[in-house]
């Protein structure tokens, strides 16, 4: 996402690069046979027709269950800031941010004919702060529906539905700020801001008619929706299926061995898959922001808990390097017990745990926590609380309160107060206390034990455990809308996915690494369902590999009808920290001597969907595709239910040099396709970083044999501007590389021009004067 220098360096691949439409769509053929992938036992004679579009508007997100239907001839695209010369200039000078200037401002998208805004994504200096954008307008069908500050828009105060979690500050995403509103519209869309907004994304949906679209109507809050969206990684997303069931095993596997979890005839559909592995532990490091409250001062607080609950667990975290930290703990009013920190340990996070008896909680569905001083060396700080409630003599994470400065929405969502605060830390790196051995045991059981679904014959599902359930690099904490990793005391990894079938289903946990597996349990929930021939099979592909000179990482390339619906991403940087410092490096990087070693986070994401050369979607950056911004804030890691980073590593803890874990869930912006998808991710400004990659992709596809698709819409008209090429496929694998030595990256060429040299019309007056300010600032902190 940083910009590289005034005459950055190509490759010929890109300067060879032909004109095309500025948002890469090709026309399409106006109608495509799916080859048969699946349901073949269901008549195609016998299915009333494909629908034209999934839902729109708010059910994207009430019918979560209906992500396997195929979405017929709908389309996604993604307007961007991305260098449409190939280099890296991806907003940093704002030159192909605004696609014209109006009386309004900066249009950074349009659209003529039925469609949704599904996702807006945008960051600028400093870190996130998109102040200096001043307002976003947001037109639907001829009408100004949102007219406001971006900035205050992203923080919620311009309120529902424009709150937490659909919308995210600079602080909730680590240097990004992102709207997820779905907006409908019958006609058109125009959003626009004041200022030129420098890094952006606007995705948005294409329909081919507007039967059954209603323009989106800011007055409604949908608090069903927001309710629903607060429980993320702690609840099911999707509405309660009648008739649930439960299959659960325990069970030990030897290396090389299987164990067969479930064994289910449908039609049905698996609903939840939870695993539990007693024997890994979490990975020792954690990133967080927090609070501390002095003499006479506490803390307040609501938490979700089960009603039917037999007791809760209440977990703190705090900064253990303050000594004998002491406070009265209630709940509901009612004193349950103390914290007690205990000594100083300098550099490391503690974790405290309290049970609560049942009297207290039994039948409610919501708990007000409260603290107060009792004493302390210093003060009394939390950076982190969750709570599990006990279930059928279980215990489940049921709801998460992280703290801090960078998490006002989280914080709001639970009615937190404080009193006397006394520090407030915008990140701490700290570590638990951690065997090594045990650390790089856990770590290798995640990434060699796999998930192995079969579907009517068909296997779709084969993953590592870790990477499945969101993370890559280890037990780090995940909260997902449709994947959950709970590193605590009796925690569960969870999937929400939704998984039909027609005739059965093999669930199995195969274990592919040379550790043994001890004392694990696996449960799968699964309800009756119906399967036509417009339903898709559940997918999770993994690839793992070194990243190839000049060609982007590969997430999926399929062919067929189906939905890409996001993907869980491993990145093992393999730039040493020794390395002559690059000609690539991002010119924010100024004068600094030593080389980038997050490099790899210049990559832009590329979806060629249907056989077209150009990409529906172009991005910015990686950590931008994860709606963060700045290498995710330079290191800081977050949540939020459908992007998040939950693990940086540094030399340490199984990571050689500088690693990543990020994920991506697109529910209301999933991308469809009716022939095939490529979709993918450079590694470094002109794919020429060299990595240890993988990845996860969850998408949909399969269906009856034969049956033929409606027109697609057609591709939307803009000005012709340079585009790339579509990336050949790099040569990936199911395991990990043979060797670590890194492949040699790609020799840049010299000279790329940064522009195209057309009139990209009138600029904003502040974007010279911006740019230079801010270049006059990394080169005096470099």
């Amino acid at each position: 996402m940083r910009d590289r220098s005034a005459t950055p360096p190509g490759n010929g691949r890109r300067r060879a690069r032909r004109l095309g439409a500025y948002l890469g769509i090709a026309s399409l053929a106006a109608a495509a046979v799916v080859a048969d992938a699946g349901f073949g036992s269901v008549r195609a004679d016998a299915q009333p027709a494909a629908p034209a579009r999934g839902p729109v508007g708010w059910d994207t997100y009430r019918n979560l269950g209906a992500s396997a239907q195929l979405r017929g001839d709908e389309k996604s695209f993604q307007a961007s800031s991305f260098d449409r010369t190939g280099g890296n200039n991806d907003g940093f000078r704002g030159t192909y941010s605004c696609l014209r200037i109006t009386d309004r401002g900066c249009v950074i998208a349009e659209h003529d004919g039925a469609g949704e805004i599904t996702s807006i994504w945008s960051t600028r200096e400093p870190w996130g702060d998109v102040t200096g954008t001043g307002n976003i307008v947001i037109e639907l069908d001829g009408r100004v529906i949102l007219n406001a500050p971006l900035v205050d828009v992203v923080n919620g105060r311009v309120g529902a539905p424009f709150s937490w979690p659909l919308v995210a500050g600079a602080g909730d995403a680590a240097g990004g700020v992102s709207i997820k509103v779905p907006m409908p519209y019958r006609k058109s869309m125009r959003v626009t801001v004041q200022h030129n907004p420098y890094f952006y994304h606007v995705s948005y949906r294409a329909f081919p008619n507007a039967d059954g679209v209603k323009t989106f109507n800011p007055n409604d809050s949908a608090g069903d929706v927001l309710d629903r969206l607060r429980r993320f990684g702690v609840a099911d997303p999707k509405p309660a299926a009648s008739g649930a069931t439960p299959t659960r095993k325990d069970f030990d596997l030897t290396p090389g061995s299987s164990a067969t979890i479930a064994r289910l005839t449908g039609p049905q559909q698996i609903s939840q898959l939870r695993v539990r592995l007693p024997q890994v532990v979490g990975s020792p490091q954690a990133v967080d922001d927090g609070y501390a409250f002095g003499q006479a001062g506490g803390s307040r607080f609501t938490m979700r808990v089960d009603p039917n609950n037999q007791g809760i667990r209440l977990i703190r975290r705090y900064d253990a390097q303050i000594a004998d930290q002491v406070a009265d703990v209630f709940v509901d009013d009612r004193p349950v017990g103390q914290w007690r920190g205990g000594p100083a340990r300098p550099g490391q996070w503690g974790l405290e745990f309290l049970e609560v008896p049942a009297e207290l909680t039994a039948g409610k569905s919501e708990v007000e926590v409260s603290s107060r001083f009792v004493s302390s060396a210093l003060d009394v700080n939390e950076f982190r609380y969750d709570v599990q409630s006990k279930v059928g003599g279980e215990w489940v994470r049921t709801d998460v309160l992280d703290l801090g400065p960078d998490h006002p929405g989280e914080q709001g969502a639970h009615g937190y107060r404080i009193d006397n605060e006394v520090f407030a830390r915008s990140k701490l790196i700290a570590r638990y206390p951690n065997d090594p051995g045990q650390v790089a045991a856990s770590d290798e059981v995640l990434s060699t034990a796999r998930i192995r679904i079969t579907f009517d014959g068909q296997t779709t599902v084969d993953a590592p455990i870790g990477e499945f359930f969101g993370t890559g690099l280890g037990e780090y904490d995940v909260r997902s809308l449709m994947t959950s990793v709970d590193p605590g005391l009796d925690g569960w990894y969870t999937s929400w996915w939704p998984m039909p079938f027609a005739q059965n289903a093999v669930v199995e946990v195969v274990n592919g690494g040379g550790i043994p597996i001890i004392g694990a349990t696996a449960e799968v929930t699964s309800a009756p369902a119906q399967v036509d021939g417009n339903t898709g099979y559940f997918h999770a592909t993994h690839l793992r590999g070194n990243t190839v000179p000049g060609q982007d990482w590969t997430f999926l390339n399929t062919s067929g009808a189906g939905t890409f619906y996001g993907v869980t991403h491993t990145m093992r940087g393999l730039i040493p920290p020794g390395a002559a410092v690059r000609s690539n490096q991002p010119h924010s990087f100024g004068t600094l001597a030593a080389v980038n070693q997050r490099n790899y986070l210049e990559g832009d994401e590329r979806f060629y969907v249907d056989g077209s050369a150009e990409p529906a979607w172009h991005g910015t950056g990686t950590e931008d595709f994860y709606e963060s911004g700045w290498y995710f804030r330079d290191g800081t890691t977050f949540s939020m239910p459908q992007v998040g980073n939950p693990s940086h590593e540094i030399g340490a803890d199984g990571c050689r040099f500088d690693c990543t874990g990020a994920y991506r869930i697109m529910i209301n912006d999933a991308v469809p396709f009716r022939t095939g998808l490529r979709a993918g991710i450079e590694h470094g400004p002109v794919n020429d970083e060299p990595g240890d990659y993988s990845s996860t992709t969850y998408w949909y596809g399969g269906r009856v044999p034969g049956r033929q698709l409606p027109i697609a819409p057609p591709a939307p008209a803009r000005p012709p501007e340079s585009q790339p090429a579509a990336p050949s496929s790099p040569p990936v694998t199911s395991a990990p590389p043979s060797s670590t030595t890194p492949p040699e990256p790609g020799t840049p060429e010299a000279g790329t021009p940064e522009t195209t040299g057309q009139n990209d019309g009138e600029r904003p007056s502040d974007v010279r004067q911006v740019v230079d300010v801010v270049i006059r600032q990394h080169q005096r902190n470099g």
